[in-house]
């Protein structure tokens, strides 16, 4: 496939968001997180999320300009309405202001409402556990009802993904799942190329277990399950359930409020370890159960185990220096947004 640099994508991504009409500050930021995202290898959460964004720009569902309405603000608590924002400038302001109040009270916490789409969790994270911080980032979806409750036939919230990072002595552990068995993003990218999941991922219109990701994408709706399967999904969706009340519990509006279209409720926790058990305590105590981890004889079919983020870090790694693929599919869909808003493609 075609390899742009960080910077090529990065500045195409931009000049397109910019052309559409989106302020300046918020075009770096929505570009950088999609293009982090990309070289994370995280594809359905990366560019691949520009001309959807674009769309939403174009038809007025995503704010081209303005600043959050603070709802509350006390010492460690912050509450935004995002008036349906950028996700990723609206997650990327919350994230400094929770770290600057963490560095003064130990922790900082700032949810927001009404936020547009968030993009990649984990596109966020490295800088802050860089800091020598700890953050907590979730986000769910109030107008998005895809994944089922455990024991139930049909989908009642969103994948409600929980993402976090902290600092070791070397690189940092860095966590971004979904609380479904899959992202919905995957699920119809498998549906689009005709591709099945690995097992019963899902349920059909009917409620029964199916592999078929069309399922869930195609009317009537199916719904993914949870983490845990159709076995163990209480899992899943209990913690699914502790995301909707960090999410938009805490922001005070949500999935029982009107819908707006495509939207998200964000919460962003940071945590100083310097004022809890103190950061040098911190560090001896992640780095070593990550080398614990590390140094634990790997079970028939792996070759070693591996923290969290750590094939993603690799991935990151090897795009910075040869190169980040676009699937071919993507950089069609936006040749046509750049023919439209007159940018030129990447080289």
């Amino acid at each position: 496939m075609p390899r742009h640099s960080v910077r090529q994508l990065t500045d195409f991504a931009r000049g397109l968001l910019a052309a559409a009409g989106l302020d300046s500050d918020k075009a770096v930021a929505a570009a950088e997180i999609l293009v982090e995202g990309e070289l994370l290898g995280h594809t359905t959460h990366g560019v691949n999320l520009l001309a959807p964004y674009l769309e939403e720009i174009e038809k007025g569902g995503m704010a081209r300009s303005g600043e959050p309405a603070v709802l509350t603000d006390h010492p460690a608590a912050v509450t935004w309405d995002g008036r349906r924002l950028p996700g990723p400038w609206l997650t990327r302001r919350a994230i400094a202001l929770a770290s600057e109040r963490a560095r003064r009270l130990g922790t900082g916490t700032v949810v927001i409402r009404r936020s547009h789409h968030t993009a990649c969790l984990a596109a966020y994270l490295k800088p802050v556990a860089d800091e020598g911080l700890m953050i907590v980032l979730s986000a769910s979806d109030p107008t998005l009802a895809i994944v089922a409750p455990h024991g139930g036939s049909r989908g009642a919230y969103s994948p409600n993904p929980i993402a976090a990072a902290w600092p070791t002595d070397g690189d940092p552990v860095i966590i971004d799942v979904s609380l479904s068995t899959t992202a919905f993003g995957a699920a119809r990218r498998l549906a689009a190329e005709g591709r099945r999941f690995p097992g019963a991922w899902a349920l059909d219109a009917a409620g029964a277990p199916t592999d078929d990701p069309a399922a869930v994408t195609a009317e009537p709706r199916g719904a993914l399950l949870p983490i845990g399967g159709a076995d163990h999904g209480h899992k899943g969706y209990a913690l699914g359930l502790l995301m909707e009340a960090l999410t938009s519990g805490l922001a005070g509006c949500g999935r029982a409020a009107v819908g707006e279209g495509w939207a998200a409720s964000v919460f962003v926790q940071v945590l100083d370890p310097k004022l809890f058990g103190g950061g040098e305590a911190f560090g001896i105590e992640t780095s070593h159960v990550a080398a614990v981890c590390r140094a634990t004889p790997p079970r028939a079919g792996f070759d070693r185990v591996r923290l969290p983020g750590e094939a993603a870090l690799r991935r990151r790694k090897e795009q910075l220096a040869a190169g980040i693929d676009v699937a071919p599919a993507v950089l069609a869909a936006l040749k046509l947004w750049a023919d439209k808003l007159g940018v030129a493609m990447p080289a």
